[in-house]
């Protein structure tokens, strides 16, 4: 591999580490990489990876979870108490399969359609896309993978959020939504979760760009090394996830919220909560504090998550004959 190729695999590595947030803008191959069928083999290595992190970092997730659907400030020790006393510890790794289990589908729903918006933006240009237009390129396929598995992410947080015996499988969870509740609670919280893709990925791509535009104008000579690349990919997407946060923890209340079909059983109607009246609700109650609940322990697993997946990366893409010389 020449050195061209191989700066690009460092930085495609650490662009696609997986920490659990599903709104990054996927990455270009190189065209000898399309050709060769290399990139099913970067794609297959980084599901392995991700399915690894997101497992040795489910506690912390759910953890997030837990605290974002409370209504009052929460110590982390108590929560955290409260899980291992009503499930287990087993109980911290409560709808991590279901987690794991959409990483397949959705990273090959979201490579093949950012390959055919690139198509419709370049044309038959083969020049390379300008960070606008990945991003363009990147939120459209971020939006069409989250729109087919978003069923996925509503089963995901209900089973995390179930008490013990609630539901035997995720079958039966489904089966039990569906009768409860419809069609329709299967894509609760569809538009804040929508919006967010936006500002996650567009600040994630532009601040992790502009740190490393800024290096290389004072080192021109000198490609940056591994571990630059690593913070500037760690700071962007934690600087997506601090402004795109309200909108994922709206999302994820509106998932956890059951609204049943008919009638009240005192006659009234029940009205479904939207994007809209949530978010009054919490700065009304909670103030502008509650919209960042769970951010901490979101925050705590980046360190973790990314250092795992790149790990399994190396290895696993070893194994598969993707080789970094």
């Amino acid at each position: 591999m020449d050195t061209l190729d191989s700066d690009f695999y460092v930085e495609l590595v650490i662009k696609y580490l997986d920490i659990g947030e599903d709104l990054n803008v996927p990455d270009d191959f190189t065209q000898s990489e399309m050709q060769t069928g290399m990139w099913w083999r970067h794609l297959a290595a980084g599901g392995i990876a991700g399915a690894v992190s997101r497992t040795c970092t489910a506690p912390l997730d759910r953890l997030k979870v837990f605290l974002q659907v409370q209504a009052s400030k929460q110590r982390i020790s108590d929560c955290l108490q409260y899980m291992l006393k009503e499930g287990g510890v087993r109980s911290l790794w409560r709808g991590n399969f279901i987690n794991v289990l959409k990483i397949a589908p959705e990273s090959a729903i979201k490579f093949a359609a950012y390959e055919q918006v690139k198509r419709l933006i370049r044309g038959n240009d083969k020049r390379q896309m300008t960070i606008y237009e990945r991003f363009v390129a990147g939120a459209c396929a971020g939006g069409v993978s989250q729109t087919a598995i978003y069923p996925m992410e509503v089963l995901k947080t209900r089973l995390a959020l179930r008490k013990t015996g609630e539901y035997s499988s995720i079958l039966d969870a489904a089966s039990k939504i569906y009768r409860r509740e419809g069609l329709r609670s299967f894509y609760r919280g569809y538009i804040p979760n929508m919006l967010g893709i936006i500002p996650y990925a567009g600040i994630d791509l532009a601040v992790y760009e502009t740190l490393k535009k800024k290096y290389l104008s004072h080192h021109e000579t000198e490609q940056p090394s591994f571990w630059l690349l690593l913070a500037c990919g760690s700071a962007s997407s934690t600087l997506g996830q601090v402004c795109s946060y309200p909108l994922a923890l709206v999302r994820t209340r509106l998932q956890a919220q059951a609204v049943t079909i008919g009638p009240n059983p005192d006659g009234s109607v029940a009205v479904e909560p939207n994007m809209t009246n949530v978010f009054k609700r919490i700065i009304q109650t909670e103030g502008p504090v509650g919209l960042y609940r769970g951010i901490t322990p979101n925050f705590i697993k980046v360190l973790p998550a990314v250092s795992i997946s790149y790990v399994v990366y190396e290895y696993t893409s070893r194994a598969l004959g993707v080789n970094m010389t």
